[in-house]
């Protein structure tokens, strides 16, 4: 698991990394627990003033790893996962530190999810955001519910979340989706430069800025995680989240019937 999640501090910067490059850095519930381990680890550190998620091998994210979850001997079990994958996206709220999400490369379904969680997104020119969840019948889960429409309001939240299309770097900068587009030579070195001056800043006025801005939506966040494992786990009942993984692994699209 240590080497599918990479930690490196660079001064009071402290990189998670995300290193399953041939399944573009899908997750597993074991590489989900070890990133909210690793995050509350942060959390608690003194020396580690910011921290940035990136992944390895020109993606951030894509989500859960299908292949992997149905070919292990429990089977796909998402229903159960949920509260893990959650608990990672608590963990993410509870690092009263600037965070960062370096998307380089694509943050889909709960990646993208993930990307949304942080204070700050970075994307660079090739990064891509996409809520995908409606491709295989489902809906989004990590939290997406409430931090879209905070980023980019109510109308352009229900047109991602319908299409389910990836967003590309210069038009997720110009909705509001991500903070800065850096060019995708020395992507690293610039989110790190930024990262090392916003480390140099107060962390104590940080961690309290921090702190009213979240302790304000504490409970609209909550309620909409409810909402989403209670859809999630009716969706994932569905014949549609059947047909919808099918035509996923048989690169088709899918025929949705509504049961």
């Amino acid at each position: 698991m240590e080497s599918e999640l990479r930690i490196a501090d660079q001064g009071g910067v402290r990189w998670l990394i995300l290193d399953r490059p041939a399944s573009k850095n899908g997750l597993t519930l074991d590489l989900v627990d070890a990133l909210t381990a690793a995050l509350d680890a942060a959390a608690l550190d003194p020396a580690v003033r910011v921290v940035v998620l990136g992944g390895a091998g020109g993606s951030f994210c894509s989500g859960l790893d299908l292949k992997a979850a149905l070919s292990s001997p429990s089977g796909l079990d998402l229903g159960a996962g949920l509260a893990r994958f959650h608990g990672l996206v608590r963990a993410l709220r509870r690092v009263l530190k600037p965070t960062i999400g370096a998307i380089d490369g694509p943050a889909a379904g709960f990646g993208c999810d993930l990307a949304l969680g942080c204070d700050l997104r970075f994307a660079s020119a090739r990064g891509r955001l996409g809520e995908r969840f409606v491709r295989i019948g489902l809906m989004t889960d990590g939290g997406g519910t409430f931090h879209l429409p905070r980023l980019i309001g109510t109308a352009r939240a229900f047109e991602l979340l319908y299409e389910g299309r990836m967003v590309e770097a210069d038009e997720a900068l110009a909705l509001g989706l991500v903070n800065r587009v850096l060019p995708t030579d020395g992507f690293d070195a610039a989110v790190n430069e930024y990262a090392a001056r916003l480390a140099a800043g107060p962390p104590l006025a940080f961690a309290r800025t921090k702190a009213a801005l979240l302790q304000s939506s504490q409970a609209a966040f909550e309620d909409a995680l409810s909402a989403e494992r209670e859809g999630q786990l009716t969706l994932l009942q569905s014949q549609d989240f059947t047909e919808g993984v099918q035509a996923f692994f048989m690169r088709r699209e899918p025929a949705f019937v509504g049961k």
